[in-house]
């Protein structure tokens, strides 16, 4: 039986990818690393300190920064993120999300968070749905991101729950493996040929509903 949901949040509550990329390609800019939209789509889903690494290595300067300079890249771009998410409003939730939580919440099943974002917290504020998640996964208490399992497990932890008893819900290729890696049953949202190894496949957000998910794990 479903007792719970694990969330992720960029590309599956609201889209913020557009603000990552712009702020990752500031940073880029500093840097003298240039990249474009494609090469941006490996960033989804992973830290900012991963994201970081893979943009370094993609600009063949790996080796010219200390873990102390990297940290301040990082913490660079997240300071550009956090003025450009200052826009977000409950306006930006993503198509048949609010339906899906209250729906969710209506049926006495819990929610959680599991978002490689430290910024998730806030985000959930200025969407007006935090007072609808239980618990949230802080990703500074973590050992390994995405696909690691990690994140999942402890979201289900957080809730109480058996990651068997869960279904994580994701946008990402990494996520997904994590879900599955996890024990729980896996929603997959966007492009189906990156969502293969997901239980379940929707092409958008508003195709997801409460009633379909509970009779694809049911059928599993």
């Amino acid at each position: 039986m479903i007792k719970g949901f694990v969330f992720d949040l960029d590309g599956v509550l609201t889209d913020t990818a557009e603000y990552h990329y712009l702020a990752w390609q500031e940073l880029g800019e500093k840097i003298g690393i240039s990249f474009d939209r494609e090469f941006n789509e490996q960033l989804k889903g992973i830290s900012r300190m991963d994201s970081l690494e893979r943009i370094l290595a993609y600009g063949h300067k790996s080796n010219l920064y200390s873990e102390e300079k990297k940290m301040i890249l990082a913490d660079e771009k997240n300071e550009d993120y956090k003025k450009l998410i200052t826009q977000i409003t409950p306006a930006d939730l993503l198509p048949g999300i609010p339906e899906l939580l209250n729906e969710i919440k209506t049926s006495e099943i819990k929610l959680a968070l599991a978002s490689a974002s430290k910024n998730g917290p806030v985000i959930l504020e200025r969407l007006g749905i935090a007072d609808l998640f239980d618990t949230v996964v802080d990703p500074a208490t973590l050992k390994k991101g995405k696909p690691d399992p990690e994140i999942f497990i402890k979201g289900a932890e957080q809730l109480g729950l058996r990651p068997e008893e869960c279904v994580g819900v994701e946008d990402a290729e990494a996520g997904i493996e994590a879900i599955n890696v996890a024990g729980m049953f896996s929603v997959g949202v966007g492009n189906e040929p990156s969502m293969k190894a997901a239980d379940l496949f929707v092409a958008s957000t508003a195709d997801l509903r409460l009633s379909t998910i509970l009779a694809a794990v049911q059928n599993k």
